[in-house]
């Protein structure tokens, strides 16, 4: 894991009878978010049913974030989709900054920092090798 990046992981479930409009408005957010700079991935998975949905977001930095915190799709997009869907679990990881988490905690998200992993050790090792 880059320990610039920031990872979203979003569970909502959607409304009985609201799958098609979920889906609409899921894609035109999956649209927008592509044009962000430093929107890395933005992947939606759902439950066989179609009745649970993730969304996996992962950003190059806190300014990416920054940015997409900013946007039409957080601002315009993200409370048309609640309108049928709910907001199940948001868990964050990575450092946002300081303004972001303050955002980020008031809508409940669990904000956890990067501590340690396999990614962290060889990034570090081949910085070591080209330094």
């Amino acid at each position: 894991m880059n320990s610039q990046r920031v990872h979203f992981v979003v569970e909502l479930e959607i409304q009985e009878g609201k799958f098609d409009d979920f889906a609409a408005t899921a894609q035109a957010m999956a649209a927008g978010t592509a044009k962000e700079p430093g929107a890395l991935e933005y992947e939606w998975f759902l439950s066989k049913d179609n009745t649970r949905c993730r969304l996996v977001e992962i950003y190059a930095d806190a300014e990416a974030v920054k940015a997409h915190l900013a946007s039409a799709v957080v601002h315009e997009l993200v409370p048309k989709l609640l309108g049928f869907a709910t907001l199940t679990r948001f868990e964050v990881y990575g450092v946002p900054d300081e303004a972001a988490v303050a955002r980020l905690n008031m809508i409940g998200a669990q904000i956890y920092r990067h501590w340690h992993g396999i990614g962290s050790q060889q990034s570090g090792a081949a910085s070591a090798a080209a330094g």
